[in-house]
C-alpha cells in the first residue's frame, strides 16, 4: 500500500463524520385489538405457501431443470 493511502483515507471519513443525518421521528401506540390464534395462523400459513412453496417446488425440480432436451 501506498505512504498517501491512510492519509487519503482519513480526509474521506473525516468529511463523512461531520454531516448532519436527519433522524425520522416515528412513533408507533399500541395495537387496537390483540390478534388470536386464528389471526396468527392464518398469517403464518399464507407466508408459508406464498413464499416456502413455490422455493421448494423449485428445489425439487432442480434435476429436470438441469436437463438440456
Amino acid at each position: 500500500m501506498s505512504v498517501l493511502t491512510p492519509l487519503l483515507l482519513r480526509s474521506l471519513t473525516g468529511s463523512a463524520r461531520r454531516l448532519m443525518v436527519p433522524r425520522a421521528q416515528v412513533h408507533s401506540k399500541p395495537a387496537r385489538e390483540q390478534l388470536g390464534v386464528v389471526d396468527i395462523t392464518i398469517g403464518l400459513t399464507s407466508c408459508f405457501v406464498c413464499c416456502l412453496l413455490p422455493a421448494g417446488w423449485v428445489l425439487s425440480h432442480l434435476e429436470s431443470y438441469k436437463k438440456r432436451e
